[in-house]
């Protein structure tokens, strides 16, 4: 059931930032922002692969998953520092991508036990 419920909410973060990183600044855009985005995006597709699989090969997917949220968090707290994102903002997607981080792990944590 879980892994349904990360499905939507990564769906509603992608939802949300990706229009926000249309306001970023075009001179920085074609660079950072691409990345934040490709880690994003990244994470959605690996997330597709992990439930199409099973056993090892999911736990694979899992864990590069799992890397491209931590990608995600580091482009999110650059582009805050940058003020790109406002405080109200950088909090909002941070509860998102922490509630996201809970969820994975969550489905980490079972696939790995089985």
């Amino acid at each position: 059931m879980d892994e349904m419920v990360i499905f939507t909410k990564t769906y509603l973060m992608l939802s949300w930032l990706l229009p926000h990183c249309e306001r970023f600044p075009k001179p920085k855009r074609f660079v950072v922002t691409k990345r934040l985005q490709d880690a994003a995006l990244d994470f959605q597709e690996t997330l597709f692969l992990a439930n199409a699989a099973t056993g090892r090969t999911r736990l694979t997917h899992l864990q590069t998953a799992d890397a491209h949220l931590n990608k995600l968090r580091l482009y999110l707290r650059l582009v805050h520092e940058w003020q790109w994102l406002t405080a109200g903002q950088y909090e909002h997607v941070s509860k998102m991508v922490a509630e996201i981080g809970r969820l994975l792990g969550g489905w980490l944590h079972q696939t790995q036990g089985r």
